[in-house]
């Protein structure tokens, strides 16, 4: 069959989150038909080649054993998939059968009524039995499972070796020194940025709250209270910031800029560091710096310590809507599969879900080391309750740490305004 991948441009994505409609319609189809078009959303990474050569590989297999069934895969900007996944939640005429998704958005997805439980197909499926525990229990909320893990990611420090060579740099051990040699090295070369940091790139910044005692929120069972204007996530914040001016990152160009921005200005070697996922390594290794990084741990306050990272990843999930759930069910486990997740650590390293898959490409790839060990360190996760999904695509905390390093606000004020718009999430989801 015709294999059909088409990749929408961001202001087609905008256009058609704004005009679809606002009422409810996420209710489950009574449809289950086992042939016809399935319409897939994943995720544009900064370098999608490579994840797009695996998902072909996987369609086309599941074309050839599917007679008159097709697949379009859509590759939406992670950015903007809070409005266009809730349109289509709102939507399901226009909406796909699966969806790509973050970790953190599961619990907002299901409050939404969005996503399929697919509990029992989980439990049956064969490779379900080696899933790590945490990357479950980001697919899986009151018990029942909504998705299947898709890759876990975690962030680390990304280095140019050969300007740390020729500056005599040594590489940092401790939060402190990350900021001074990332002035220094603006100071030597000001055509670089010291360390690529962006006011819109919120879990690169969580590392520096974490390490200075700080939480996003405190709570559990749902029911959470904001925590980022607390004294320790405040000086955690101060921090992050003093990486914004012309002595390192100016605020002007770096305000605006999300993670996919830092990392493409390390790749293009435009920057000395960066603050990268696993995920991250296949862009990289596509940019001019090849052959000329190197990656360790995010130090924390204290030399030899491990900032704690944020324990991200993806899933994949079916959509509530879909008239065609067995075939969608079929194809969501043959994209997590343990050969497609190999496959996709091999194109665009990202750490596959699997236990034994993981300690399999650990074993091969060297570059997995800092990952790993930072995995193995004290990860962390956001609130897992629907309100974070209010607080994400309403970009509070984005908002928070440009107020600052524009000038509009001191930390003490952006961080309760930020605190204040956080418990006004929490409290409208009970």
């Amino acid at each position: 069959m015709k294999l059909s991948v088409r990749m929408l441009a961001v202001a087609a994505v905008l256009a058609t989150a704004a005009c679809a409609p606002q009422t409810s319609g996420n209710s489950s189809s009574d449809k289950d038909e086992k042939t016809g078009t399935l319409r897939v959303w994943l995720f544009q990474e900064v370098n999608n080649q490579p994840k797009e050569q695996v998902v072909d590989s996987v369609l086309a297999e599941f074309e050839k054993e599917h007679e008159g069934t097709e697949v379009t895969v859509e590759y939406i900007p992670v950015e903007t998939r809070a409005q266009r996944i809730k349109a289509a939640f709102n939507d399901p005429s226009s909406a796909p059968d699966l969806i790509e998704y973050g970790n953190t958005d599961t619990a907002g997805y299901v409050k939404d009524g969005g996503l399929a439980d697919v509990t029992e197909d989980f439990g049956a499926w064969d490779e379900a039995k080696d899933t790590d525990p945490t990357a479950r229990q980001s697919v899986t909320v009151g018990g029942k499972v909504y998705g299947v893990p898709y890759f876990v990611g975690v962030r680390a420090l990304y280095y140019r070796t050969d300007v740390f060579e020729e500056l005599g740099l040594d590489v940092p051990k401790t939060q402190a020194e990350l900021i001074s040699t990332a002035k220094e090295i603006r100071a030597a070369k000001p055509e670089l940025y010291g360390l690529a940091v962006g006011g819109a790139y919120t879990y690169g910044a969580m590392p520096f709250i974490w390490a200075h005692g700080g939480e996003l929120a405190t709570g559990n069972g749902g029911s959470y209270a904001a925590a980022i204007d607390s004294a320790a996530a405040r000086k955690g914040i101060e921090a992050y910031t003093s990486l914004f001016g012309d002595d390192n990152c100016p605020a002007a160009k770096c305000a605006a800029m999300t993670g996919n921005d830092t990392i493409t200005a390390f790749a293009a070697g435009k920057a000395a560091m960066a603050i990268g996922g696993d995920f991250s390594h296949g862009a990289v290794e596509a940019g001019t710096v090849k052959g000329a990084y190197a990656v360790v741990p995010l130090p924390g306050l204290k030399a030899g310590s491990i900032a704690p990272a944020f324990a991200g990843g993806n899933n994949l999930g079916v959509l509530k809507s879909t008239t065609h759930r067995t075939l969608a069910v079929d194809l969501m486990k043959r994209l997590a599969s343990k050969e497609a997740q190999g496959q996709l650590f091999e194109g665009m390293g990202f750490l596959p879900t699997f236990s034994d898959v993981r300690q399999q490409v650990a074993a091969k790839e060297a570059f997995v080391k800092p990952f790993v060990e930072t995995l193995a360190a004290d990860t962390k996760f956001v609130p897992a309750s629907p309100a974070w999904a209010q607080i994400d695509a309403g970009a509070v905390l984005p908002t928070m740490f440009q107020e600052v390093v524009s000038g509009k606000k001191d930390v003490d004020s952006a961080a309760a305004d930020a605190a204040r718009k956080m418990n006004d999430a929490f409290g409208s989801v009970g």
